[in-house]
């Protein structure tokens, strides 16, 4: 990933920032320059909490060249508290233990480290909720 490109995603990476239409109230992840509802172009930025429902999720078991290390591992969307649907990797869990339906909270985890700049990449991933 070039270092430009790479700052310009800081706040969706970061800090979960998803876009609020003006006019209706529908929100986005990503944001979006056109409503998809109403078709305004005003939107505000809004910070999702970072707690959902497990909707859907599948176990890749045979992983792509570079994630051998981390399999078997979940990738799901969850519904977040704010309506929008975020997927991302599940973690810090039995994976064949996962429900539909489980709580799941966000957290920031290094991803990899990119071997020509430098840059450590971190990215959010889900965590089952166990109330701790």
């Amino acid at each position: 990933m070039q270092v430009p490109k790479f700052w310009r995603e800081i706040p969706r990476y970061y800090r979960l920032e998803a876009g609020k239409c003006d006019q209706c109230g529908k929100i986005t992840f990503p944001s979006r320059l056109v409503c998809p509802e109403c078709g305004s172009r005003e939107h505000s930025k809004v910070h999702l909490s970072g707690r959902g429902t497990l909707k859907t999720f599948t176990i890749i078991r045979i992983p792509p060249d570079g994630f051998g290390d981390q399999a078997p591992y979940a990738i799901g969307i969850v519904q977040m508290d704010e309506g929008v649907g975020v997927m991302a990797q599940i973690t810090d869990c039995d994976v064949d233990a996962l429900s539909i339906g489980d709580t799941m909270i966000t957290k920031f985890r290094r991803v990899r480290e990119e071997g020509k700049t430098g840059i450590i990449m971190y990215a959010y991933k889900f965590v089952p909720d166990v109330g701790v």
